[in-house]
């Protein structure tokens, strides 16, 4: 049957390596407990299995048997030969992943699932909550905090579902580190386009309301890292992570003429007003319009900096790991023109 409980691995599973000192010098926990990622095979999945296998940890990839694209399938077979061990199953078998997790030794649970998936968190958490060992979940988060924006529906119908992930965890009692790392480090396509499939344009920018609104840009490496960093650090235990790094915090007109001088040439922009990003989410068509109400909360309202992070359930990635800067935006636009998009040279 496609959901039994997998046999464990032939080969003994060895135990992780011990963690260093973190970058501060502030003493952690030793990198001793088996991960579970669920999701590894999406866009932020990937960087956080391949985060954690690059650290050393055992890592676990839960995969829904014979449900996955052609594409997702080859990511989970290039995790496979990276190291990572394969669970088959699905989040609603409440029972089986108990099992999973008691016979795997799990002790901390991340979640990137997408957002059609947010509510099926809730099973997992009955599973978390009913195993007992784990020591950290780490639930689909991955953008804002979601408890401090309020964007326009239909993105506030998604965002309210993941504040019923993040208070059924709390009221479990379920330890937790949510995941803040604001925008993807690509040119925010608003017509649910991923930054990671086509670089910043090259014939027209499209900047949302008046270009001046500023936003944080985070590259996906850095999300991956920095999530396995978290994940069993004691200083973000029960607490938000944001990702705030200034090199990277940027306006769209800022970010078009960094493009500009790495392309060579400047480039048209064609302003999207307010009302037409209203317009378009109000049309509720899914995800797009989804994209559009989020590109609308962050290029008009300011979502991402509209706060303080200074309160006690808040911490930063900056502040923990000084030592470890982020990718500067700069660096990671470098990397479309090392695919052959534009040529590296200034206006």
């Amino acid at each position: 049957m496609a959901d039994m409980v997998p046999k464990p691995p032939s080969q003994p599973i060895s135990a992780a390596p011990t963690a260093s000192a973190p970058d501060n010098g502030v003493p952690s926990n030793p990198i001793s407990g088996n991960i579970l990622i669920i999701g590894a095979a999406g866009y932020i999945g990937k960087f956080v299995a391949e985060a954690s296998l690059a650290a050393g940890r055992t890592t676990y990839k839960l995969c829904r048997t014979g449900s996955s694209s052609p594409s997702k399938a080859a990511a989970v077979q290039r995790l496979q030969e990276s190291g990572a061990i394969v669970l088959h199953g699905s989040l609603d078998h409440v029972e089986l992943i108990i099992n999973l997790l008691k016979q795997y030794r799990i002790e901390i649970v991340i979640s990137a699932v997408g957002g059609d998936a947010i509510l099926d968190q809730l099973p997992l958490i009955d599973a978390i909550n009913a195993a007992g060992s784990i020591k950290r979940f780490l639930p689909s988060e991955f953008g804002h905090d979601i408890d401090k924006a309020n964007p326009i529906e239909p993105a506030l119908t998604l965002y309210n579902q993941k504040r019923k992930i993040r208070r059924a965890i709390e009221a479990a009692g379920i330890p937790y580190t949510y995941i803040c790392c604001n925008s993807i480090a690509g040119w925010p396509y608003f017509d649910q386009i991923h930054p990671s499939e086509i670089p910043p344009p090259t014939d027209c920018f499209e900047i949302y309301g008046d270009g001046n609104v500023k936003a944080y840009f985070v590259a996906g490496e850095d999300i991956g890292k920095f999530t396995i960093k978290a994940a069993d650090d004691v200083r973000t235990l029960n607490k938000v992570l944001h990702f705030r790094p200034q090199n990277n915090f940027v306006t769209l007109n800022e970010f078009a003429c960094m493009w500009e001088k790495k392309i060579g040439k400047v480039v048209p922009r064609k302003f999207i007003s307010e009302d037409c990003l209203v317009r378009l989410a109000k049309e509720n068509r899914i995800p797009s319009s989804i994209v559009a109400a989020l590109t609308h909360d962050i290029f008009i309202n300011g979502c991402q900096f509209a706060f303080e992070i200074d309160g006690p359930q808040d911490t930063e990635v900056g502040r923990l790991y000084p030592d470890s800067p982020l990718i500067p935006l700069s660096h990671c636009l470098d990397a479309y023109l090392s695919n052959g998009v534009g040529r590296a040279a200034s206006i």
